[in-house]
């Protein structure tokens, strides 16, 4: 049965190597050249980068790949991933929509194949023999001009049927110079009534207070229970949720020491602040959420207990997540013996079916 809620998961870093590799050897020759032996690639694609910077570009090895045409065939194999392997029984899945248009084409020209693409990434994530709730964020860049991140925040308030929510991602420590131009953004996503998540406190450099008010949830936010602890009674204040992705945190260079995350969960449960554990990129780390689950409990970060409120976490602040409670509620409903009806008392005699012959 699915069981978990996955908040944090890109489009382009959501491919599995294995997956992406046979891609190319199918369909692209420059990158099947490039790439011959799926060893190498492996390694070229999941080991850690120096900076969040390095390992933000190998996201455009995947976004080049994602087009119109192609886009069903990987949201195919990530939802029958994630159903299987994975138990997800709800999907938030991120991306920006503008990188997966005609490069060819206009900006104007681009912008208004946004819709299509958010159309076909909401069709293909509806699969019958993978029954999950899935919804999309798109995602503002920080490497694109104003007019492009305003079209792409009308255009998730104009199609609720496939977008729960906004988010600002690109690195974090790119907003600086554009602090008033993504508060604008963020205040008029929240006067449309969209939900709304945004990558801060991910590193050092991406620590700007000033626009925490505008989100629900935060991308991460690490570096607030790690360096600012005194921001989290405001946090736990406007019911703010973290979207902790461990794996990405050793990916990236901006953490060393696994142990670094048990202070990161200590203070936010010792705050009030809800955390939902997520893995922001399963392909790139070739990680999946169940694997994270278990990383944090041998390495003694969490118990299981405190696993599961981050469990619970993950579908209370879910943006479209459809029902009062998560599906593991109605499993143990199921299981209650008040609510089961036993078939047969092997101490009494079977009972005999009175069937009637047909004429």
């Amino acid at each position: 049965m699915a069981l978990y809620a996955e908040l944090h998961r890109h489009l382009g870093g959501s491919v599995v190597p294995r997956i992406l590799w046979r891609y190319f050897q199918r369909n692209d020759p420059a990158l099947a050249a490039r790439f011959p032996d799926y060893e190498n690639f492996e390694d070229f694609y999941t080991r850690p980068r120096e900076s969040l910077e390095e390992y933000l570009e190998l996201h455009t090895l995947v976004e080049g790949v994602q087009t119109p045409q192609t886009l069903p065939y990987f949201i195919y194999r990530l939802i029958r991933g994630a159903y299987i392997f994975e138990n997800l029984a709800y999907l938030e899945l991120r991306y920006t929509p503008f990188f997966r248009t005609d490069s060819q084409l206009s900006q104007t020209d681009r912008i208004d194949q946004m819709a299509e693409i958010v159309q076909i990434v909401g069709q293909a994530c509806q699969i019958k023999d993978y029954p999950m709730v899935t919804s999309q964020i798109l995602c503002m860049h920080s490497r694109l001009p104003y007019t492009v991140n305003r079209a792409i925040l009308e255009l998730a308030a104009q199609m609720p049927e496939y977008v729960c929510g906004i988010d600002l991602a690109g690195g974090d420590g790119a907003y600086g110079d554009r602090l008033d131009e993504f508060s604008e953004l963020y205040q008029r996503a929240r006067s449309l009534g969209l939900k709304t998540t945004g990558h801060l406190y991910e590193t050092r450099q991406g620590c700007y207070a000033d626009l925490l008010p505008y989100l629900q949830r935060i991308g991460h936010g690490i570096q607030i229970p790690l360096r600012y602890p005194e921001l989290l009674p405001a946090i736990a204040a406007r019911g703010q949720c973290l979207e902790v992705c461990p794996t990405t945190y050793f990916q990236t260079g901006t953490l060393e020491d696994y142990q670094d995350l048990r202070l990161i969960f200590e203070r936010c449960f010792e705050a009030g602040v809800d955390v939902a554990i997520c893995t922001d990129n399963a392909g790139l780390h070739n990680m999946r959420l169940p694997f994270e689950y278990e990383n944090l409990l041998t390495q003694d970060i969490l118990d299981f207990q405190e696993l599961q409120a981050c469990q619970k976490a993950a579908f209370r602040h879910a943006f479209a997540w459809p029902y009062p409670q998560p599906p593991m509620s109605l499993l143990t409903n199921l299981l209650q013996a008040d609510h089961l009806t036993p078939i047969h008392d092997s101490s009494e005699p079977a009972p005999v079916l009175n069937v009637q012959p047909v004429s």
